[in-house]
C-alpha cells in the first residue's frame, strides 16, 4: 500500500466522479487524494462521500479549488494528475499541464475504453463539440421519433450533482414532483423539465453504474443526453454529435469535442439559418475531413416566442442559458436572436445593475455580450438573478432558457419566454437515421 500512486483528479462535479468510480475507485495500486474543481461555482469544500467512495476511502475524498493546484501537487506528494471534465480550449489544457509538468507530476487522461460502461440494450449517445450546440433539443427530437416508432425510451442524462453527493447517487425524474423532491436547481430544471414536460423519463446522479441497470430495467433503447461536449459514459451503438457554424474551428480545437466528431456516425451541422454560408462550410470541411464516414445532418434551431408583441421596438432585457454563455463562450442564444429577429430596439447590457455572484460571473467571463446568463446554481445565485433582472432598466424581458424562470423568480416587468426546437433541412434526416439503425438492431 505504499507503493500506490498518489493521485489528483481534476474535475468538475460529473465526469471526474464517474472516472473514480468506474477506474479507480477499488484499485489499491492508487490513492485518489482528492478532486479539483472548476467551472461550476461552489464545488469546492465538499466530500466525495464513503458510500460512493468505496473500501478504500472510509472517510470519503475531498473535493479542493482547482486554483490551489500547484499547492496541493506539492503538499500531498501527488504523483499524476487526471484530467476529468471538458469544455476545454486545446491551449486552456496544455496550460494546464504545464502546470502540472512544471511541478513533477504526470498529466494524464482516461481513453473512453477505460471509462464507457456498457449497456445490454441499444444506446444512442447524442453529444457536442461545444456546450450550446443544441444538443438538449435534438435529444428530445430523437426520443419523440423513437416513441412514435413504439419504442419504450429513457434517457440518461450527463450528471449535475450540485447538492448532496449521496443523496443524488441514482435520480429518476418522471414528473414535476421530482424535481422538487430532488431539491434541482435552475441548471438542473432547464435539462430534466422539457423530458418530462413532453411525458418521457429521465436519469441523472453520480454512480452511473448503478443507473445503468435500473435503467435496462425499464427502456427498449437508451439515450445518453451528454453534457458540456463530454464523450458518453455508456458505449454507444449509434453516436450523434451536434457541431455549431456560429463557433467555426472549435469543432477540432476543443477537448474532448474533438474525440465526439471523430467518433460520430451522424455529424448534425445546426443552426445553419443563423451562420453564415462560409463558416457554415469550413465547419462541413472539417467533418468530412476529421470523420469522413459520418452521416451529415443539416439543421436550424426553430425560435417560437410566446408573446411577439411585447419585443417590436422594445429594449429588452435576454436572458440565456448560463454555461452556454459562460465556459460555453456564445454571445448570443435564443433570447437574443429572438429580440433581434423581431424588432427590438436595443439590447440592454445588464453589466450597470449586477447583483452579487453574478458580478464575479462577469469578472470571470468578461467576453459575454449584451446578455445576461441565468445562472442557478443554487438558490443565492437565484436570489441574485432575480434582483438583476429586477434593477435592469429596460422596458421587457426575453428569456431564451429551456425553462419558465419566472415560476422559480419575481419579475417585475414585462416578459416572454423564446422556445426552440430542431428543425432538420432536407436529407438525410434523424428520421431516416434512426428507422435505418433500429432495422439493423433488429428492432
Amino acid at each position: 500500500m505504499n507503493n500506490r500512486t498518489r493521485v489528483l483528479i481534476l474535475g468538475a462535479a460529473g465526469r471526474d466522479f464517474h472516472n473514480f468510480n468506474v477506474f479507480f475507485r477499488n484499485k489499491s495500486e492508487y490513492e485518489v487524494v482528492g478532486f479539483t474543481a472548476a467551472q461550476i461555482p461552489n464545488i469546492e469544500g465538499r466530500i466525495y462521500p464513503p458510500s460512493l467512495s468505496g473500501k478504500l476511502y472510509p472517510n470519503g475524498i475531498p473535493i479542493f479549488d482547482e486554483a490551489e493546484l500547484e499547492e496541493l501537487i506539492e503538499k500531498y506528494s501527488i504523483d499524476e494528475c487526471v484530467l476529468s471534465y471538458s469544455d476545454l480550449s486545446y491551449d486552456y489544457v496544455m496550460h494546464l499541464g504545464s502546470r502540472i509538468l512544471k511541478n513533477g507530476a504526470k498529466f494524464s487522461m482516461l481513453g473512453s475504453k477505460q471509462t464507457m460502461l456498457k449497456s445490454t440494450k441499444p444506446v444512442i449517445s447524442v453529444t457536442a463539440v461545444r456546450t450550446g450546440c443544441g444538443k438538449s433539443q435534438t435529444t428530445r427530437a430523437v426520443v419523440k421519433i423513437l416513441r412514435e416508432m413504439n419504442y419504450n425510451v429513457v434517457s440518461v442524462r450527463h450528471p449535475m450533482p450540485y447538492g448532496d453527493i449521496e443523496k443524488q447517487r441514482i435520480q429518476r425524474f418522471a414528473s414535476i414532483d421530482d424535481l422538487h423532491k430532488h431539491n434541482c436547481t435552475i441548471e438542473e430544471m432547464e435539462e430534466y423539465e422539457p423530458h418530462i414536460a413532453m411525458g418521457s423519463i429521465i436519469y441523472s446522479g453520480v454512480d452511473y453504474e448503478e443507473i445503468l441497470r435500473e435503467v435496462e430495467k425499464e427502456a427498449d433503447i437508451i439515450v445518453w443526453d451528454g453534457g458540456n461536449n463530454d464523450i458518453p459514459f455508456f458505449e454507444p451503438n449509434l453516436s450523434i454529435v451536434l457541431v455549431d457554424p456560429l463557433r467555426p474551428g472549435h469543432e477540432i480545437s476543443y477537448y474532448p469535442g474533438e474525440v465526439n466528431l471523430r467518433m460520430a456516425d451522424v455529424v448534425i451541422v445546426n443552426k445553419v439559418d443563423s451562420a453564415y454560408p462560409e463558416d457554415i462550410e469550413i465547419v462541413l470541411e472539417n467533418v468530412r475531413e476529421y470523420n469522413p464516414k459520418a452521416d451529415i445532418v443539416l439543421a436550424a434551431s426553430a425560435i417560437m416566442v410566446e408573446n411577439l408583441e411585447i419585443i417590436k421596438g422594445k429594449r429588452v432585457l435576454a436572458i440565456e442559458d448560463g454555461p452556454t454563455l459562460t465556459h460555453g463562450e456564445m454571445t448570443i442564444g435564443a433570447a437574443v436572436v429572438a429580440a433581434r429577429r423581431f424588432g427590438a430596439s436595443e439590447l440592454v447590457d445588464p453589466r450597470p445593475y449586477l447583483v452579487g455572484s453574478l458580478v464575479e460571473t462577469f469578472e470571470e467571463y468578461p467576453d459575454i455580450g449584451n446578455v445576461l446568463p441565468a445562472m442557478g446554481y443554487g438558490e443565492q445565485q437565484m436570489k441574485d438573478l432575480e434582483a438583476t433582472i429586477n434593477r435592469t432598466e429596460c422596458d421587457c424581458v426575453v428569456i431564451g432558457t429551456p425553462i419558465n424562470l419566472a415560476r422559480f423568480i419575481k419579475i417585475n416587468k414585462p416578459y416572454t419566454r423564446v422556445f426552440y426546437e430542431l428543425a432538420e433541412v432536407g436529407k438525410p434526416n434523424l428520421r431516416d437515421i434512426l428507422s435505418s439503425f433500429m432495422s439493423k438492431m433488429s428492432m
